[in-house]
Parts: C-alpha cells; sequence; structure tokens
C-alpha cells in the first residue's frame, strides 16, 4: 500500500533501479550499483531480525549480510529481490532511498509489553503491525479522514485502569445492546465471533484478521483518534479469537495499543501502569463475555469435570478456560487445578491441529478483510472514486485477483 511502501498481495510493485544485464538480455550474478546500506540495516533491524537469521533466508552467510550493511559490497539482483520480497517485505525501490524512510515504529506503541517481550515479536508479527497501520491509512484516505460510524466507542465510553472491569463490562454491554441470551443463542463460535466481530464494526473499529506464523499471538490492537484496528490471528480457535477480540476493545477503550498472546505470564513480572493495563484488559474482557451476575446464576458445586466446563463454556462461545478462570478467581478450584486443565486443554487443542487454515483464497481474504471494509472499498471503486489500480493497492491484492475478490464479496452479499 502507499501509506507504508508495501506491495500487492504476496508481490510488490517494482521499483525504479539500475540492474546489470548481460549481453543476452539475462541477469548477471553482478552486485547491484546504488544500493544503500543504511537502508538494509535498517529494514533487517524493523523487521526484528539478526543478520545471521537473514542470511539463514537467503543461504548466504551473515558475514555477507553484514558486509552488505557496511557498504562493503552489495547484493545481486536476484538476493536483493529475496531480501525486499522474502524477507523485509518491502518495495526494491526502497533500497536506493538516499536515507532510511521516516516510519515510525509501531511495535514501540505496544508499551505494556516489556522490553523483552516485544524484541521476541518475529518478523511476520511486525509485518503484520505495518499491515495494520496500512489498513488505517488506507481507512483516512477512504473516508477522507473521518470515521463515518454513527456511534464511536472509543469517544462514547471512556475509562481508566483503576476502574471496575465489571461497571465497564456493564456499561460496555449496554452500550452494544447484545443481552446475555442473545449470546447464548448463536450457533457455534464461530458464529459468535462473526456477531461480535459485526458488533464491533459498528461502532467504529474496523476487525480485520490474519494466520500469524508466530501461534502464541492471538492479535493486536493499534489505537487511533479515528481509524483504531484490531488485527485477530485466524490461526487460533475461535474461542480464542472471541476474546482476543474484546480483550483488545479493552486496550482501546483504555486508549492504548495493545497484545494479546496465549501466555500472559510475563504479566505477573510486570509493574505499575503497564500491568494494570494488561491486567484491566483482561478483567474486561473477562467479564464482558461471561457476565457474574449470569455466571453465578449457572455454576455448579464441585467435583468439576470437563464436560462441565465445556457446557459451561459453550454457554457464552468462550474457551474452557475463561470460564475455568471465573472458578479460579472465586476460589472455587485451587490454582495448581487451573494451570493442570488450562496446559492439558491446550495440548490437545495443539495435537489436533488447532488453527489450521486453508479454503478458497478468494474467501479467506474476504473474510481476513471483512465485509465492512471490502463494503467500503468497493462502495469508492464503483462510485467511480477510485479506479482498480488504487482498489487492488487498498485491498493489498493483485489487480488480476480483483474479480475473483469481487464475486466473493458479492456472493457473501447476497448470502447476508
Amino acid at each position: 500500500m502507499r501509506a507504508m511502501g508495501l506491495g500487492r498481495g504476496e508481490g510488490f510493485s517494482g521499483g525504479e533501479y539500475a540492474v546489470v544485464r548481460s549481453r543476452e538480455g539475462g541477469m548477471m550474478a553482478e552486485a547491484v550499483a546504488g544500493v544503500n546500506p543504511d537502508v538494509l540495516r535498517w529494514a533487517r533491524e524493523r523487521s526484528g531480525l539478526t543478520a545471521a537469521e537473514v542470511a539463514k533466508k537467503i543461504h548466504k552467510s551473515a558475514e555477507s549480510v553484514e558486509d552488505w550493511e557496511a557498504g562493503g559490497s552489495a547484493p545481486t539482483y536476484v538476493q536483493l529481490e529475496k531480501l525486499a520480497y522474502q524477507v523485509y517485505k518491502r518495495p526494491v525501490a526502497v533500497f536506493f532511498f538516499p536515507e532510511p524512510p521516516d516510519e515510525p515504529d509501531k511495535v514501540a506503541e505496544f508499551r505494556t509489553l516489556p522490553a523483552s517481550e516485544r524484541d521476541g515479536l518475529s518478523d511476520d508479527t511486525r509485518y503484520a503491525v505495518r499491515l495494520a497501520e496500512a489498513m488505517q491509512s488506507a481507512l483516512r484516505e477512504l473516508n477522507e479522514g473521518i470515521n463515518p460510524s454513527s456511534r464511536k466507542i472509543f469517544r462514547d465510553v471512556r475509562a481508566t485502569h483503576d476502574d471496575s472491569p465489571g461497571k465497564l463490562a456493564e456499561e460496555v454491554r449496554s452500550y452494544v445492546g447484545v443481552s446475555v441470551e442473545d449470546q447464548s443463542g448463536w450457533a457455534s463460535a464461530e458464529r459468535a465471533f462473526e456477531h461480535w466481530r459485526a458488533t464491533v464494526e459498528d461502532i467504529g473499529v474496523y476487525v480485520f484478521k490474519r494466520s500469524f506464523k508466530q501461534r502464541e499471538i492471538s492479535g493486536f490492537s493499534l489505537v487511533d483518534d479515528e481509524f483504531s484496528v484490531i488485527y485477530v490471528n485466524n490461526g487460533t480457535s475461535f474461542t480464542r479469537q472471541v476474546f482476543t477480540l474484546w480483550h483488545e476493545v479493552g486496550h482501546l477503550l483504555l486508549h492504548t495499543s495493545g497484545v494479546t498472546k496465549t501466555d500472559d505470564s510475563f504479566i505477573d513480572a510486570m509493574t505499575g501502569e503497564a500491568k494494570s493495563i494488561e491486567v484491566m484488559a483482561n478483567a474486561f474482557a473477562g467479564e464482558f463475555l461471561v457476565p457474574s451476575d449470569d455466571f453465578e446464576r449457572v455454576i455448579e458445586s464441585p467435583p468439576y469435570s470437563d464436560e462441565y466446563f465445556a457446557s459451561l463454556a459453550g454457554r457464552y462461545h468462550v474457551s474452557r478456560e475463561v470460564v475455568l478462570r471465573k472458578h479460579l478467581d472465586r476460589g472455587l478450584v485451587a490454582q495448581r487445578f487451573y494451570e493442570d486443565r488450562a496446559e492439558r486443554w491446550n495440548d490437545t487443542y495443539r495435537e489436533k491441529g488447532g488453527g489450521s487454515t486453508g479454503g478458497n483464497y478468494f474467501s479467506t481474504q474476504g473474510v481476513y478483510l471483512s465485509q465492512k471494509f471490502l463494503e467500503l472499498a468497493f462502495g469508492r471503486y464503483y462510485q467511480d472514486r477510485i479506479d482498480l489500480e488504487q482498489l487492488a493497492d487498498y485491498l493489498n491484492v493483485k489487480a488480476g485477483n480483483i474479480p475473483g475478490l469481487e464475486q466473493a464479496f458479492i456472493r457473501k452479499v447476497g448470502a447476508s
């Protein structure tokens, strides 16, 4: 996308650069002139990779990568394309800039994550954050800078980390107008996520999905005065996606960008406001999805079986771990019981191949981009306010894929 120098789909638009060609017209294995070593180093550092990790991805030595970044030599054309397209997810042209782009590091905005956790974000996760920022830019351009939602929860509901999670959850549930009876009546966890996603997008927050290679990342949010966005890992269970969605809504209500991880034990080692925000976001999501007044009415006395937790989780369309945590918080189960059951359930989910993705490309992209964003982008295209190339740019796909994506979009509209 234009705003962040991202390419379309799996490829990137070509840059303006000179390469050496042989007389037969083929590419020679010679260094490309004009590559800026400072930009090479900047791109690597922004991706959170070491020289050794980059070298492994392109089958070169770490010394070669270090030499390119020091200006002692330069990559060949083929090597530069691998670096741009496969490793750094940048247009080739950026490596010929006179200096590194003035691009804010959005990962630094995850201030409630300890530095060690931020440093542990993979290059794929960092790329996802750049995609999210590009989507924010697309939303600004397509909407001429103004969020069109008639209700905006990030303005109408104000919260601090000192607030009561229960009271905040009650206020938000009243604001969205979804009762526990509505929630329990949904057919499945998948349908529950679809309902909750539509609910959140109706109150001013766009929700995108993506399959993260870093499996322990369940999702993240980027806060903004007009176009806050949430990204959810499509490779996790739908019950996990539901919790992630509302955990990140909690972050946005606290006016902070956030990350949801499957293992949140890092919170125990945190202190101060950052810890309070993470604890609040977790507590809010748990209380919103499983309201205490309803929970107290339906819980049973011990001993507790897996079937009991599964039944209770099914009522709210959340994971068994969420309802188990509610029992732990009330002293109904011991810490060791909680840890053992949660670990066993997670192991079983992984063994069953939980989170695997696949299926039709266009349908998948439609799910990732969301119906609301597709309606916005195609709407501007049908109104002749943007052309085909611009539409492809906003949707981050190749122009040749637009017809297939359009058909998937139309089918979804017809089915709704």
